[in-house]
């Protein structure tokens, strides 16, 4: 009995190492970027543009929730007030997201 366990595991693993290798899974990932200081393997300049992106689209998505209901609900400045401290937290925490270790 423990010969024939014995050689289904041998088996099973002989099966799942071919598969694995069948399917690319055993090969190490292919580096994302060219060099080692690339975050998501994009350069200063677009992670410069990413970050400046997130940050003011974060803002402006706030600044309209706010407005409107504001103006939905006659609250003139105090909602928008509020929107625009969590659309700039909202900001910042992506920027975060984009340099935070993984």
């Amino acid at each position: 009995m423990s010969e024939e366990s014995g050689e289904q595991e041998r088996s099973f693993e002989e099966r799942l190492k071919a598969a694995r290798s069948k399917q690319g899974l055993d090969a190490p990932p292919p580096k994302s970027g060219s060099q080692p200081d690339d975050i998501g393997g994009m350069s200063p300049m677009g992670v410069g543009l990413r970050v400046g992106i997130e940050l003011v689209s974060a803002l402006v998505v706030a600044v309209a929730i706010g407005y409107g209901l504001d103006y939905l609900l006659g609250t003139k400045p105090i909602l928008m007030a509020v929107f625009v401290l969590l659309g700039g937290a909202a900001g910042v925490l992506n920027v975060w997201r984009v340099f935070a270790p993984r």
